[in-house]
C-alpha cells in the first residue's frame, strides 16, 4: 500500500517565443512527414510529451526537475516545479487534465492539478526505488516500469494503492511499457533479451526470450492486430512477436549495428516512426508494418537524443523530446487507409 501526501507548490509562468523553430527536410521521407522542433530555453533533457485533450503538450524536464507545458498554436511554454530531487522520467494526462508523472529520483508518482499547483505525491512500497515509464490502462489506473527495482507496477489512481510483480530475472530493467487490446500489459526489458507481460487479475509475470541473446529491446509498440513491436537497442533490430503464434521476425535497422534505435511511435495508418540515436544527427525512420517494408529516413537536426514518442490522434501527429534541449513534431502528411 502507497503513503499520499499532497503539496501545493508554487509554479510559475514563462511565455516565451521560441528561440529556434524550423521546418526540417525529412530527406526521401518527403511527402509522408513534415518535422517541426521548438527549443525549450530551461533546456534540462526535456522529454516524454503527452497531448491532453485541448492539444497542449506536456512534458519533462528531467535534469531540470520540471514539467513543462507547450502551446503548439501559440509557441508559449509554461514551467511547473515539481518536488526537490523528482526529476521526473514519463508522464501521461488524464481525461479530466491531471498530469501524472514518474519521480524517477525520490521513488513516487506525482498528480499535479495546473490549474493550481498542487501535486499529490503517491509514495512508492519498500522494493520500488525508481518509478520510470506509465501508461493508463482502459479504467485510467496506471501500470508502470520500475528498470533500477526490477519490478513491474499498478497504481490504483483513485484509492492510491500500489501493488507490483518482480521480474524473474535479474538485472532485467523493465522498461518500455504498452497496453494490449485485451487490457494488458506489456514491457520490454532493456537489461536481458526479454518481453514481459502481467495478467491483470492474478498479478502472474510472464517472461518470453526474443531470438537473440545478444538482444537488449528498450520500447514498443502494439498493432491493431495485437502484435507486439520492438526495438533492440544493443545491436539494432526491429523485431514483431506474434503473439497468437508466438513467432518472431525481425528486420535490421537501416543503420545496422550503429542505430541504437530508441524512441517510438505508431500512426493510425500501422506505420511505425523510430529514432536511431547512434547517428548524429539523429535519424528518424519509418516502417510499414502492414508490408514490412522500410520506407525512408530523416534527420532531426537538433541533435539527439530522441528517447519517447507519443501519437497523437486529434492531430494526426507524433511528439517527441530532443535531449539537446527541444520539443519535437512529426505530421503525418500522407495516411494509408
Amino acid at each position: 500500500m502507497s503513503s499520499m501526501t499532497s503539496k501545493t507548490l508554487l509554479f510559475f509562468w514563462v511565455l516565451l517565443t521560441p528561440v529556434f523553430s524550423a521546418d526540417l527536410a525529412a530527406d526521401d521521407l518527403s511527402g509522408l512527414i513534415e518535422l517541426k522542433e521548438w527549443e525549450v530555453s530551461w533546456g534540462g533533457r526535456p522529454r516524454d510529451p503527452f497531448v491532453d485533450s485541448s492539444g497542449s503538450v506536456w512534458f519533462c524536464g528531467q535534469a531540470g526537475n520540471y514539467i513543462g507545458r507547450f502551446e503548439p498554436s501559440t509557441g508559449q511554454f509554461t514551467k511547473f516545479q515539481v518536488p526537490d530531487n523528482s526529476h521526473p522520467h514519463n508522464l501521461i494526462v488524464d481525461a479530466k487534465g491531471f498530469v501524472w508523472y514518474a519521480g524517477n529520483k525520490n521513488a513516487h508518482i506525482g498528480k499535479l492539478d495546473p490549474a493550481t499547483g498542487k501535486i499529490t505525491q503517491y509514495a512508492m512500497p519498500d522494493g520500488i526505488k525508481d518509478p520510470h515509464t506509465l501508461v493508463f490502462n482502459q479504467n485510467e489506473d496506471i501500470w508502470f516500469t520500475a528498470q533500477r527495482s526490477n519490478v513491474i507496477g499498478h497504481l490504483a489512481t483513485k484509492t492510491g494503492k500500489v501493488r507490483f510483480v518482480k521480474s524473474k530475472t535479474r538485472s532485467s530493467r523493465p522498461y518500455g511499457i504498452k497496453m494490449d487490446v485485451n487490457n494488458r500489459p506489456w514491457v520490454v526489458m532493456v537489461g536481458t533479451n526479454k518481453l514481459a507481460t502481467v495478467d491483470p487479475v492474478s498479478f502472474e509475470l510472464s517472461e518470453i526470450d526474443l531470438p537473440r541473446k545478444d538482444a537488449r529491446p528498450r520500447r514498443l509498440e502494439i498493432t491493431e492486430d495485437n502484435n507486439i513491436w520492438y526495438v533492440d537497442y544493443a545491436d539494432g533490430y526491429l523485431g514483431q512477436y506474434d503473439v497468437s503464434t508466438k513467432k518472431f521476425k525481425e528486420w535490421e535497422m537501416p543503420s545496422g549495428n550503429n542505430s541504437y534505435p530508441y524512441g517510438t511511435a505508431l500512426d493510425t495508418s500501422q506505420r511505425l516512426w523510430v529514432v536511431e540515436t547512434g547517428q548524429y544527427p539523429n535519424k528518424l525512420v519509418g516502417f510499414d508494418t502492414k508490408t514490412n517494408t522500410f520506407l525512408g529516413s530523416g534527420e532531426i537536426k537538433s541533435g539527439g537524443s530522441v528517447r519517447h514518442m507519443y501519437f497523437d490522434l486529434k492531430s494526426n501527429s507524433f511528439w517527441f523530446g530532443v535531449d539537446s534541449g527541444f520539443i519535437g513534431r512529426g505530421s503525418i502528411l500522407k495516411s494509408v487507409k
